[in-house]
């Protein structure tokens, strides 16, 4: 081969890198722009957190309406009837990214004198053990989240609950539930 051959070769090599490496840059932007849209965010609810009237039950929450902050991954935040749910992508501990209300209305909760009940569950694919930890993990994540936001750690309870295995759909089934206590 001669030299004119391998730096023709070179070159041809050159230019198809440079070209695969720009169609992945374009690919990666309009990946991130879809996952990024504001415009397909909801708009926030009003989540409402009061004390129970002396000699009747415990409330938990009141909830003015349904809030849902879904992220195209699979996680997402849903405040329902007084629960907060974090939902989790498959694997994942991360939060959503939307779960700054929840955790505000978990905190203003605290704040009134009740305490955070924290519970982790998982779905039914694969390994039990696995998911088990994750599970854990998840709960302690929301638990460190709201520490770290300036909860005191003993108003925050872990708790394991009794059936891990979340009930629903496989996403459904990926959450960590917090509810208020008095």
């Amino acid at each position: 081969m001669s030299d004119d051959d391998s730096q023709q070769n070179f070159i041809i090599g050159f230019v198809m890198a440079l070209i695969a490496l720009v169609i992945f840059f374009v690919v990666g932007i309009v990946l991130w722009h879809k996952g990024h849209n504001p415009a397909a965010a909801k708009p926030a609810a009003a989540v409402t957190i009061s004390a129970p009237a002396p000699g009747a039950a415990p409330k938990v929450a009141e909830v003015t309406e349904t809030v849902t902050v879904t992220i195209p991954d699979g996680a997402s935040v849903r405040v329902v009837d007084g629960v907060v749910s974090f939902y989790f992508a498959t694997g994942s501990a991360d939060l959503a990214p939307g779960a700054a209300e929840a955790l505000a209305a978990v905190i203003k909760g605290v704040e009134s004198g009740r305490k955070a009940v924290i519970s982790g569950f998982h779905d039914t694919t694969g390994d039990a053990a696995i998911n088990e930890q994750l599970a854990k993990k998840r709960a302690e994540m929301v638990r460190d989240v709201l520490v770290g936001l300036g909860v005191p750690a003993a108003k925050v309870d872990l708790q394991k609950p009794a059936v891990t295995a979340g009930t629903g759909n496989n996403a459904e089934a990926r959450r960590v539930e917090v509810k208020l206590v008095d």
